[in-house]
């Protein structure tokens, strides 16, 4: 009978993950000081981790498990996001600034998964049960089958979980960054306890089909703490986003492998709970009696649902070197439609200092918004309010032309939906103007440009 080989202890940094020969004041990697510790050497390639499946499937077994049917949590923003709900085995990583809603969104998306999943065992290692269950009477979120622990062993969470394998729906452990496993050694939080943690789910998830999700949180800068290595061990990353000063938050999906990563998820903060927002763009457009000089409105595309957002644009005089502020655009592409304004259309305003801002703290990543904050900074410079009821979008070439967009039909249903009235699209191809014209909805009167130049007279044209 062989002997137990005895761990022998390494030194590793719990920033960067490098392996040194001892302990160092400051790594060698990564220069960060003070973060070397010592920990147990991983077991060696003849060991098999706990929780691991020696069962070989073939390519038909596999297809079954591949086909078994989502599970909807009844949230209608988070099965978008998810893909249409948690997959069978699968591991979710939910991150968010510390006081975002994430306990919150997992309690409210945890009691419909108990109504429809069955058993829902959600774990905290930060509260009490009391806390906990004080907070679901808040929301309304108490189900029998929504099972609350207060608990910081990852051993004695798997255990709990085991039992209640076959029955259980899912499972939500609130945060990795606070459970701990017995067999490593480390404080909870260190990079080799978020590994241990997190292998050891992820072997559950897998090896009974259950779905995990799991908390975790996130660094000054807005990236998840731990290692980079935690993000490629699950199955899908998601990042709960929101502004303090307002009551509106996102839900997107950096990472999914059984969904799309454009998809966005809509919700409000309230006293009660999160409310989901079904039509975001009535929530992003601001209500005037009368136009407002330097906003323009566009349609930008999140997954399958189009938005309509507001571009907000001031320029004021410069006091030497002229300033580029822009929340919700990127920078450089600001740049490069200021150059094409100045060269292409005659409006000289790269000596201002220019502000943009899109309303709702939202992002305008696709190209197709560029027309729309052109003729923003351009409604600014005239100082003329562009016409009532008017949406914008088209991307801007360098030489001044107007490119077409795609799914420009969904985009314009949207707007009439809304009751906008006049749309400044790009020309494009005369067939597929054609077949613009025919499908365009009621209500909407369109006007096509092949410049920017033309695209200004034309918004600015009674």
């Amino acid at each position: 009978m062989s002997k137990a080989k005895k761990a022998t202890p390494r030194w590793v940094c719990q920033a960067c993950g490098a392996v040194t020969s001892g302990w160092f004041g400051k790594c060698p990697s990564c220069d960060a000081w003070n973060t070397i510790e010592s920990e147990l050497a991983p077991p060696s390639p003849g060991e098999r981790p706990v929780g691991a499946s020696n069962v070989v499937a073939s390519t038909d077994a596999q297809t079954q498990v591949d086909s078994q049917p989502r599970r909807p949590c009844g949230m209608n923003e988070v099965d978008r996001v998810l893909g249409g709900g948690l997959v069978p085995g699968s591991v979710v990583l939910l991150g968010g600034p510390p006081g975002i809603g994430k306990s919150t969104l997992l309690l409210q998306a945890s009691v419909g998964l108990a109504r429809r999943a069955g058993l829902v065992l959600y774990a905290s290692g930060e509260e009490s049960v009391a806390q906990v269950g004080s907070r679901c009477a808040r929301l309304a979120a108490s189900h029998q089958n929504l099972l609350l622990m207060a608990e910081q062993r990852i051993e004695e969470v798997l255990l709990q979980a085991t039992d209640r394998a076959k029955q259980l729906g899912a499972l939500i452990v609130d945060s990795v960054q606070t459970v701990y496993s017995g067999a490593q050694d480390g404080l909870p939080g260190n990079l080799t306890q978020i590994r241990a943690v997190t292998s050891q789910l992820v072997a559950f998830a897998k090896h009974h089909g259950v779905p995990v999700v799991m908390v975790g949180h996130v660094t000054k800068d807005g990236q998840l703490a731990g290692p980079r290595l935690l993000e490629h061990l699950v199955d899908a990353v998601l990042s709960f986003e929101g502004d303090e000063e307002r009551t509106t938050r996102l839900l997107r999906a950096t990472k999914n492998r059984f969904g799309s990563t454009q998809e966005l998820g809509v919700f409000e903060m309230r006293g009660d709970g999160l409310r989901e927002i079904a039509n975001p763009s009535e929530a992003f457009l601001t209500d005037r009696e009368a136009p407002a000089i330097g906003s323009c409105v566009t349609a930008t595309l999140e997954g399958s649902r189009p938005l309509l957002l507001e571009v907000q644009a001031l320029l004021a005089a410069s006091f030497g070197n002229p300033r580029r502020t822009c929340v919700g655009v990127d920078p450089v592409r600001l740049a490069m439609l200021m150059a094409v304004l100045d060269r292409h259309a005659g409006l000289f305003v790269l000596d201002q200092d220019v502000f943009v801002n899109v309303v709702g703290g939202m992002r305008l990543s696709e190209p197709a918004s560029d027309l729309a904050v052109l003729l923003a900074i351009a409604s600014s410079f005239r100082r003329q309010a562009l016409p009532p009821g008017l949406i914008a979008f088209g991307e801007i070439g360098l030489t001044g032309e107007l490119r077409p967009t795609p799914r420009t039909e969904g985009r314009l249903q949207e707007a009439a939906r809304l009751g906008l009235k006049r749309a400044i699209l790009p020309a494009g191809p005369k067939k597929a103007a054609r077949t613009m014209k025919d499908n365009l909805p009621p209500g909407i009167e369109l006007r096509l440009a092949r410049t920017v130049a033309e695209a200004i007279e034309l918004s600015f044209a009674a």
